[in-house]
């Protein structure tokens, strides 16, 4: 049983290791965001911070409050446009990145998400899913789901194994089935145990079965697995844990009003506070985004890139900043 124990935490620390190594030699990774603007464009940069291309997404941006804003599967790319009811698709390929398709959407698109062969959409007042084959998206959804509130405060949306998970700010996390193949079904159902102290969920992130799930304003994060809260643990000294990522037993919390990034380990049912600082920012960090031992926060038009450590430390490897305008979203693409 304890060589069970052992490999339990070994496996995590081994992928973040192997993580790191792969941000250390991984010459191709980009790192993505949006401009949000009037004409929203896809901004691609190198872990060194350099611009290297814009496009076009050719819709409108304006989103705000949301996470998961941009998704990557592979090569592929979603970005939302939630001013013209549509989602971008990018593919990236060794001459750059480039556009592919334009998914329309049933209400104003906030958060995507990729799973089961699908690309699920979450807008102010359903979610949706679309098939794909490849890297095509069928732009007819072949599910749809009326939110539990619905009144445009949809935060994000994640995928477990056979649902789909979503916050609402107006104090609701709740889950959605997915049919055989993958399509959402059914109803929306709002996960037992939520607090009664419940204030504004935000963001996710999902493994498994498992969701880390942040409750903003009541300063906590929690643990949500079959259908339930099963553990939360305090922000500490940190405002508002609002958006969230996971690189090997690290989850990465960003902390709207204390301007910082805080990490956590979470192995099982456990959520423990490493460092409530871990780095610090100038305004407000809006999203955060891992992948390829590197994570990259989005603070207003200021994107941060960071080498990930064996202790969860973060340091500070870019950093860019473009225009006015408050960026959206962010993902890391190899």
């Amino acid at each position: 049983m304890r060589k069970f124990r052992l490999l339990s935490v070994l496996i995590p620390l081994v992928a973040a290791a192997t993580a790191m190594q792969a941000a250390s030699s991984g010459k191709d990774v980009v790192i993505v965001t949006a401009s949000n603007a009037t004409a929203n464009q896809l901004l691609v940069y190198n872990p060194a911070g350099t611009l290297l291309q814009t496009v076009l997404t050719g819709g409108t941006g304006g989103v705000s409050g949301n996470a998961g804003g941009i998704e990557a599967n592979g090569n592929v790319i979603a970005v939302v446009n939630f001013g013209s009811l549509n989602v971008s698709m990018f593919e990236r390929g060794s001459s750059g990145v480039w556009m592919t398709q334009l998914v329309p959407t049933i209400s104003s698109p906030v958060s995507v998400a990729f799973g089961a062969n699908h690309l699920y959409i979450l807008g102010t007042t359903e979610v949706e899913s679309h098939a794909m084959v490849g890297s095509s998206v069928d732009p007819t959804p072949d599910g749809e789901v009326s939110l539990v509130v619905g009144d445009g405060s949809a935060a994000q949306v994640g995928v477990l194994e056979n649902q789909v998970i979503i916050t609402e700010k107006s104090n609701m996390i709740e889950t959605v089935n997915l049919f055989p193949g993958g399509a959402v079904g059914g109803i929306a159902t709002p996960v037992k145990n939520i607090p009664a102290d419940v204030n504004a969920p935000f963001g996710l992130v999902t493994r498994g079965n498992i969701a880390y799930v942040t409750i903003a304003h009541a300063n906590q994060i929690s643990l949500v697995q079959d259908g339930a809260i099963q553990t939360i643990t305090s922000s500490g000294t940190q405002s508002a844990p609002c958006w969230v990522t996971l690189v090997g037993p690290y989850l990465f919390s960003s902390n709207s009003p204390s301007l910082s990034v805080s990490t956590y380990n979470v192995t099982g049912e456990r959520i423990v506070q490493v460092t409530a600082v871990t780095a610090t920012f100038a305004g407000d960090p809006t999203d955060i985004g891992s992948g390829e031992g590197l994570v990259a926060v989005i603070d207003a038009s200021t994107l941060s890139i960071f080498t990930v450590g064996q202790d969860g430390s973060l340091t500070l490897q870019a950093s860019s900043t473009e225009g006015d305008d408050a960026l959206n979203g962010v993902a890391i693409v190899r």
